[in-house]
């Protein structure tokens, strides 16, 4: 008992000289916390399944702020998506760019009740760890979300990918990931074989960035929308930030 005792003091003593005093106190009041907010956030999830409008799923997935989740999206912008993702009722959905996890959340709403969802992200990049049991509760129903930590544009983040689908095509590509020319451009080459024929790709973040940032998803876009029936979902072209493009995944004649 007494070594035990000794064990604890030694590592309180250690926590101290490492992070001061407030490292003891802050540290479990995070974590207290950040249950309390997943829980939160459950019970208003059970009590927003009973009832909703696609507006109220907008709402609620962007009330959050980007500790628990949020969509990182113009409002406007997201809605008038998913309202044209609900007609179509996706049953495989692919998503580059997990990050807050608020897309994934709206995506499974609109999606098929036995909808198989994958989401993408970099490890230890888009989102903490303590947040996958977090991100698999939003499956609704018979849906299955899959989280694949890796690269997308390695190897290994396409077997996985393959794997899952087991043969199967994408009704629904959202890329989000990395956002410089090539980084889109190398995400666009890599998944877009597995999308079907007439199925649907949107890319986040169309409009013209400030330069610094490094963003070149507009270069691509504007490369490539010409080649296919194409939408721009965009509530102000000098926003300098989102906005959203849409490709339907066959040629023009």
């Amino acid at each position: 008992m007494i070594n035990i005792i000794r064990k604890v003091l030694n590592k309180i003593v250690f926590k101290i000289k490492e992070g001061g005093l407030d490292s003891l106190v802050k540290r479990p009041l995070f974590k207290i916390r950040r249950i309390f907010y997943v829980l939160y956030l459950k019970v208003n999830l059970k009590n927003l399944n009973k009832r909703y409008t696609l507006e109220s799923l907008v709402d609620f997935a962007c009330s959050y702020g980007e500790h628990l989740i949020n969509p990182k999206q113009i409002q406007s912008e997201i809605l008038n998506l998913i309202q044209i993702l609900k007609k179509e009722k996706p049953k495989i959905i692919l998503e580059i760019g997990t990050a807050s996890g608020g897309t994934l959340f709206l995506f499974s709403r609109i999606a098929a009740r036995d909808a198989v969802i994958i989401s993408i992200d970099l490890p230890g990049g888009g989102y903490p760890e303590w947040k996958i049991p977090l991100y698999k509760s939003f499956a609704f129903q018979k849906q299955k979300i899959y989280l694949i930590r890796e690269d997308s544009h390695k190897k290994s983040a396409l077997d996985k990918v393959k794997m899952i689908l087991n043969g199967k095509k994408l009704d629904y590509l959202f890329i989000d990931g990395d956002h410089t020319y090539e980084g889109v451009k190398n995400d666009f080459e890599i998944y877009s074989p597995l999308v079907k024929d007439g199925a649907l790709i949107a890319f986040h973040d169309i409009v013209v960035h400030p330069p610094e940032l490094n963003v070149g998803v507009h270069d691509f876009w504007n490369e490539i929308k010409l080649r296919y029936e194409y939408l721009e979902i965009v509530e102000d072209w000098d926003q300098k930030f989102w906005g959203i493009g849409l490709l339907k995944n066959s040629f023009k004649n």
